[in-house]
């Protein structure tokens, strides 16, 4: 056996071993939750020969008793109850206990009455923690052990700073359904994969949970802030949150102070939320005082939570007054607010101030501001944080354990009503593994990285041309806990996607486009919202999910997702590998959901003697004929646009249990309005049934992204796939900005339709799929053509036109 022990081997095996000397810390809600601990440790103790030594000095009812053990653990000997009166003050306190831990060092171990009931006696939980730095360093200096508890939410944060930069483990409790869960905030010395992941206890077994949307869960049950830094602190902020619990806490004893309430809430929904008028009266309709409260206890800093944060939370609250039932279907909202006032103050305190004042509208020029952009960027990559914020910082660290995260822009321009800033900003995945430190370290450059996105050329330029480049624009951040399940090293949900409540890809006269569409892949659903050049995504007309958009089957086999992004944790990385690959470590019993076997290929496996389940590729028609999935996201897209009286899209993920069964629970991780512009008058008036052929430029019988129009097309600018693809790689991209030129140039109307036309994909970053256009190039076109044909064969696409 080891010397040393919780007397849970599970327990044990979490720490990775106790040391000669531990100091071990519970936060817990109740005492009980702390008294199931304190008797696996006597239990542990007796079994090699230790006493314990119980100093008895709160209130709450004993953990042990004298002579044996509480709780049904009689007959077993070795426990000696030391009763100590705080009363009689801290010295006297203190000097009883220390003469008796340093006489029985050698052979006892010790526990303690939660140490919270010493604030009630002393009036001042900073001699609690005085009391703490005292004794810790004394049992780690003798090499025992000693067990002390702390109640949540009860203390300072300047008390709780002491307690934990000088204790060994520190631990918090949940009880949860009646079941009990450990999260370990500090192990020194000692580190695992999953030490800082949130356990289940399942009888002398710590099992880590790795799902999203059971980890949401129990941490949901938090009835307090979840930072001590954000609620406990002088201010308007603190006053604020202060006064919301006041009247509420009013309210429970039947004192209704109705315009007190309304007030506050006002100051509260302007203060954190929102000050756009298109945004107000959808904020006072869906959201209430308790609910402004929960979120400032995940706040950090002050400020607006920007744009992406606002319509996250504003859709949740739509769909559960839609339908309760929405409650249980989504995964448990997790995540964390850092104001926007953090952005500027970051701004200021490394010299980016005046790097962001841009000339006048009058005055200077778009270079000008690009290159001041440029240096602010820099600065921004290399600043440093303020310690009070780093530290809170490091309580959300600790509250997340060691669950991937991402890092999003959040910025109060973004996801606003004609303003979506699609990829303008970055986010950042942070894998979220190493030592505490290392941890802090990855995530302060995640944070770095956003706010340096706000100064890319492609935001600044995406401003200018919607008319906000000289409006207020500050970045606030979301963090948010990845949604997913860890399958051997691998972290990633089931699926993931993008859905628009208005289809604009109608492809089949079946198809409904207010019935919403989606975009779905395996994994991570970054490779559904980003453009990828070398894959392809599932499309889901969610009234008629099994049409595929393919002409034939041999196009069906053609485009599929062969990759899918994922978090590693052993790489400690955000990473992409094969599709193939992340199937097999789905489990068999949900495999089929999310994948479908090609009948030829698994039939030429099987005569090689190869494994058929390599024949499998990422395919959700399983999911859609097994599950309730289609109706239920067509119904969250048609009550979000009946809410927001406009077009939505969103992004989500599909979070399977591990029971087997076809169970699953959404995260609806964005929201926000979607623009659909309609050129013209809309009318497309009568089509022509016969047109000679040598006055037809392009036709194509496929579908069309957008909606239909009819009118004169003002410039057509063509790429010749033959000349295309003879060019260099640096060639390429001047094309690229040759279109844009091309693209500004004058026509003598005010909104003239200017189509292009070429060969791949618009907006590749990879020159040999496509044209590499930025916004910027192409911010002016009303039509865009691809031809699905990248080389010189065949790419002579009009032969019967003179014309090309």
């Amino acid at each position: 056996m080891d010397p040393y022990t919780t007397g849970l081997a599970g327990l044990d095996s979490v720490f990775n071993g106790l040391l000669p000397g531990d100091n071990l810390v519970f936060e817990v809600g109740d005492i009980e939750d702390y008294r199931r601990f304190v008797l696996s440790f006597a239990a542990g103790a007796a079994r090699r020969g230790k006493e314990i030594v119980y100093f008895r000095f709160a209130g709450h009812e004993a953990l042990l008793e004298a002579g044996g053990f509480s709780g049904g653990h009689t007959g077993l000997s070795g426990v000696r109850v030391v009763p100590l009166d705080p009363r009689r003050g801290f010295e006297y306190f203190v000097a009883d206990l220390v003469e008796v831990v340093q006489d029985k060092a050698d052979s006892a171990w010790f526990v303690f009455d939660c140490l919270s009931g010493l604030v009630q006696d002393w009036y001042s939980d900073r001699m609690m923690a005085n009391f703490f730095l005292i004794i810790c360093p004394f049992v780690l200096k003798l090499k025992s052990l000693a067990y002390f508890s702390l109640y949540k939410q009860y203390h300072s944060a300047h008390a709780l700073d002491s307690i934990y930069h000088t204790a060994q483990i520190i631990s918090e409790v949940w009880n949860h359904r009646g079941t009990c869960y450990l999260q370990p905030q500090k192990v020194d010395g000692r580190h695992s994969a999953t030490m800082y992941m949130l356990h289940r206890k399942d009888g002398e077994r710590f099992i880590p949970v790795t799902n999203s949307a059971q980890i949401a869960g129990v941490a949901a049950s938090a009835k307090g802030p979840l930072l001590s830094l954000t609620i406990r602190r002088s201010g308007l902020w603190g006053a604020s949150y202060q006064e919301g619990a006041d009247l509420l806490a009013a309210q429970e004893r039947g004192e209704f102070r109705k315009d007190e309430k309304e007030a506050l809430f006002e100051r509260l929904l302007r203060m954190a939320i929102t000050r756009q008028g298109s945004f107000l009266p959808l904020a006072r309709r869906y959201f209430d005082l308790p609910f402004l409260l929960d979120v400032m206890k995940r706040f950090i800093g002050s400020g607006l939570i920007g744009g992406k944060a606002r319509g996250i939370l504003l859709a949740r609250r739509i769909l559960a007054e839609k339908n309760p039932e929405w409650e249980g279907a989504l995964e448990t909202h997790d995540s964390f607010f850092i104001g926007s006032d953090v952005f500027y103050t970051y701004v200021i305190q490394n010299g980016c101030w005046w790097l962001r004042q841009w000339p006048g509208r009058k005055t200077g020029s778009i270079e000008e501001i690009l290159e001041k952009a440029a240096a602010a960027r820099e600065r921004i990559l290399q600043g440093e944080f303020l310690g009070y914020i780093v530290i809170e910082f490091q309580e959300m660290l600790e509250y997340f354990g060691q669950s991937p995260i991402i890092v999003r822009s959040s910025s109060i321009q973004e996801d606003s009503y004609g303003n979506a800033f699609s990829g303008k900003y970055e986010s950042v995945f942070c894998a979220n593994q190493g030592s505490p430190e290392e941890r802090l370290a990855a995530f302060l450059d995640a944070v770095r990285t956003v706010y340096a996105s706000s100064m890319s050329e492609d935001a600044l330029l995406y401003r200018l041309h919607h008319g906000l480049l000289f409006e207020d624009e500050q970045m606030a951040l979301l963090v948010q806990r990845v949604s997913g399940d860890l399958w051997g090293d691998w972290f990633f949900p089931s699926a993931g996607g993008v859905g628009f409540s208005y289809n604009p890809f109608a492809w089949d006269p079946s198809i409904d486009p207010r019935a919403g569409v989606l975009r779905m892949v395996l994994g991570l659903g970054t490779r559904a919202v980003d453009r990828i050049d070398d894959d392809y995504t599932r499309i889901v007309a969610l009234n008629q999910p099994l049409k595929s958009p393919e002409k034939n089957t041999e196009d069906a086999g053609k485009y599929i997702q062969r990759k899918a992004d994922l978090i590693d944790l052993g790489a400690n990385c955000f990473t992409t590998l094969s599709a193939k690959q992340v199937l097999g470590k789905i489990p068999p019993e949900i495999q089929d959901l999310f994948s479908v076997e090609d009948p030829a290929a698994a039939a030429r496996a099987r005569e090689l003697g190869l494994d058929p389940a390599a024949a499998k590729h990422p395919d959700f028609t399983g999911l859609f004929e097994r599950t309730d999935f289609c109706a239920r996201m067509r119904d969250m897209l048609e009550t979000l646009e009946a809410a927001y009286e406009y077009p939505v899209d969103v992004e989500f993920t599909v979070n399977m249990g591990r029971g087997g069964g076809a169970s699953y629970r959404i995260n609806l991780v964005q929201c926000r309005p979607f623009k659909v512009k309609i050129v013209g008058s809309g009318d497309i008036g009568q089509v022509p049934s016969s047109i000679p052929e040598d006055r037809i430029f392009i036709r194509s019988d496929g579908p069309i992204v957008g909606r239909s129009m009819a009118a004169p097309v003002d410039r057509l600018i063509y790429v010749s796939p033959e000349a295309y693809t003879a060019l260099g790689e640096q060639e390429r991209y001047g094309v690229a900005r040759l279109i844009g030129e091309l693209s500004r140039r004058p026509t003598g109307k005010k909104e003239p339709v200017i189509m292009v036309v070429g060969p791949g994909r618009w907006g590749t970053s990879t020159p040999a799929m496509g044209v590499p256009v930025s916004f910027n190039d192409i911010k002016g076109v009303s039509v865009l053509v691809e031809l699905a044909i990248m080389h010189a064969a065949g790419a002579r696409c009009f032969p019967g036109n003179p014309l090309f």
